[in-house]
């Protein structure tokens, strides 16, 4: 297929844009291959360029037959909720743009997408799809007697959606793994996530297919007891109710019998509406981004509005269960394993967010980059399924869910309880949220690693190459940060939640002032440093000046003994 064949007009002039924080403004669009381009004929107005894959929904308004007027407008909603519209002058004109950016901003092929074309104008100093590897991120562990290197699933058999390398208990041998598979849904056996520094251990994986005829699996059960430890116990936190997970035992699934896993009690959190595929997360996004455009609404009623949502409920759901594993771990070093049905979303949800309120590394530019792709990106979280489209689509798709949206919302509040305990600002969680859905990087590419590894997306640049340049790097670090080892413990209570203004209201509320403002801090500190190292100058130049004078104190005395002498 040529691209050339699904643009119908490539260039327009006398298109009227219309966005946030600008006047009308008469621009020429250009339709390429990736990108829409709006540009002014008027000095100092910047291009807009628009990745086709960013517009979620592509709204057609053709003015009323009984004016004089011809043509009509498009109203493009974008992946990173935005809106903008076009107002064109004829009526064939707007239905070829529109057919256009219909074909466009929909290709089913990845390989088509703009990430297999783009090449950077920077050296790539680090390659950023070999910075995050299993050997690397658990290089200690490994070097120890108690974990290892499992390359069982190095063709992707025995788990289609897990890694190539995988790190399991070195007492457990890669045929227990295979077995291990077969008893989980998807292949997806318990894993290593993360280790606490007090020894205890955090895995994650799917149900097991206990069935009716409550199977078991030995297999399994060895996997999970080799991570007791002294304790011997341990907690199972499964994300679904009783009541949930009952029905899928009637469907194949279930969750451990007791009288199979004594040493371990379950506990049921109930994030059913997060981990089901019925749609209805993405149906909270949706409503709270029709009452976040809704600018004309009275207050009462867009509190209503917001509460009706229930987005930030589904955000005190996940930080309440990640909380509670959180202290499983630190307050009681007990090990957990975490799992919901197919162990992809609200499991990984809860993993990361544990993470980020028990590891420090977490915290920091690259330890947010590093959990990403351990525990999103290598584990098999299915980006491309769930981010095809954004909350503004009237695509009715089962697999379509903002999981990850949701997680990067929860950091967010823990970085506003937290301030001075993150490395990076929330502009990078804004980063990570645009570039989960549109992005000229590959790094969020497929649903999983043996996806991306069929798509070659070492042919791609990769979004930490980028974000790990020393001017991109500078522009992420909080100016207020202050390095803290300890755990941080979040409020859930409700009153402790806010609305995430710089990502839903970026395009409703202008981000100018606050921008500015976080610029005269960094400034400040800047300059504080600055001083701060001239006083430290100072003072080694008044050490080095005191050591020539002591040293001359010396060279006097020696002479005058001479003298004397003589």
């Amino acid at each position: 297929m040529e691209f050339s064949e699904l643009i119908r007009i490539p260039k327009l002039d006398d298109v009227v844009l219309h966005n946030a924080f600008h006047d009308p403004l008469d621009a020429m669009l250009c339709i390429t291959s990736h990108h829409l381009i709006l540009s002014s004929r008027k000095e100092h107005e910047q291009e807009i360029w628009l990745l086709h894959q960013s517009i979620d929904f592509v709204e057609k308004r053709i003015n009323n037959n009984n004016s004089n007027l011809n043509g009509g407008s498009l109203i493009l909603k974008c992946k990173d909720l935005q809106v903008i519209q076009l107002d064109i002058n004829n009526t064939d004109d707007l239905h070829n743009v529109y057919y256009s950016l219909e074909r466009l901003s929909n290709l089913d092929n990845p390989t088509l997408m703009y990430p297999f074309f783009y090449r950077p104008m920077y050296t790539i100093l680090e390659d950023g799809h070999n910075l995050f590897k299993p050997e690397l991120e658990f290089s200690k562990l490994i070097a120890s007697d108690e974990w290892r290197l499992s390359t069982v699933n190095k063709d992707y058999s025995v788990c289609p959606t897990y890694g190539p390398s995988l790190v399991v208990p070195k007492c457990i041998d890669d045929d227990t793994l295979t077995a291990a598979a077969n008893f989980r849904e998807g292949g997806r056996f318990p894993m290593l996530s993360y280790r606490h520094d007090n020894g205890a251990v955090l895995l994650r994986s799917s149900q097991p297919l206990v069935g009716a005829n409550n199977k078991r699996s030995r297999s399994d059960e060895k996997i999970v007891n080799a991570v007791l430890g002294t304790t011997n116990k341990g907690y199972i936190i499964d994300t679904r109710s009783a009541s949930t997970a009952s029905q899928c035992k009637t469907k194949g699934g279930g969750t451990e019998p007791d009288g199979n896993y004594p040493q371990w009690r379950r506990i049921h959190k109930n994030l059913d509406k997060i981990s089901n595929c019925n749609g209805v997360i993405l149906e909270s996004f949706a409503k709270l981004m029709e009452a976040v455009n809704d600018v004309n609404c009275s207050s009462d009623k867009w509190m209503s509005r917001l509460e009706n949502s229930n987005w930030l409920t589904f955000v005190q759901s996940s930080l309440n269960a990640a909380c509670l594993v959180a202290q499983c771990l630190d307050q009681e070093g007990v090990s957990v394993l975490v799992h919901g049905t197919y162990g992809f979303d609200t499991t990984l949800l809860v993993t990361s967010i544990v993470q980020v309120i028990l590891n420090p590394d977490c915290r920091t530019v690259r330890g947010l980059q590093a959990l990403i792709e351990r525990e999103w990106l290598q584990a098999g979280h299915p980006f491309q399924s769930r981010h095809v489209k954004g909350c503004y689509s009237n695509i009715k798709n089962k697999q379509i869910q903002p999981t990850f949206v949701l997680f990067l919302d929860c950091v967010q509040q823990l970085h506003h309880q937290f301030p001075c305990s993150f490395e990076f600002t929330t502009h990078m969680l804004v980063l990570l949220f645009e570039h989960s859905y549109f992005s000229q990087f590959g790094t969020f590419l497929g649903n999983c690693e043996a996806d991306r590894e069929k798509l070659n997306t070492l042919r791609t640049t990769s979004l930490w190459s980028y974000l790990n340049r020393p001017d991109i790097m500078t522009s992420l670090l909080n100016p207020m940060y202050d390095p803290n080892r300890a755990t941080i413990w979040p409020s859930v209570a409700p009153v402790s939640l806010i609305l995430w203004n710089d990502l839903y209201l970026r395009w409703v509320i202008s981000q100018t002032q606050s921008k500015n403002t976080l610029q005269k801090i960094q400034g400040l500190i800047q300059n504080d440093k600055n001083l701060r190292s001239q006083v430290t100058k100072l003072r080694k130049q008044l050490v080095d000046l005191q050591k020539e004078w002591d040293s001359i104190n010396v060279d006097d005395g020696t002479i005058q003994n001479d003298i004397d002498t003589a």
